[in-house]
């Protein structure tokens, strides 16, 4: 597709999430990857508003199933 998959670490802020995709057309997406049966923790959840308040995008997928739909999305 063109963009940039990083994996992130943020030293001394739990709980952001797993990924930042970049696309190519501008767009920039957070996600968090869980396993199926997966939950968010309490600081996850906490990151995830705090990010939404920013006014960015942020994913939560769970299983291989929701990022292959993802991945089809966002080629779109």
């Amino acid at each position: 597709m063109g963009g940039a998959c990083f994996k992130w670490t943020s030293p001394g802020a739990d709980g952001v999430p797993d990924r930042i995709v970049i696309l190519p057309d501008g767009r920039v997406i957070f996600v968090e990857l869980k396993t199926e049966t997966g939950r968010l923790s309490p600081v996850q959840e906490y990151q995830i508003r705090r990010l939404e308040k920013l006014h960015q995008t942020v994913r939560v997928l769970y299983g291989a199933d929701e990022v292959k739909a993802f991945l089809q999305e966002v080629a779109r």
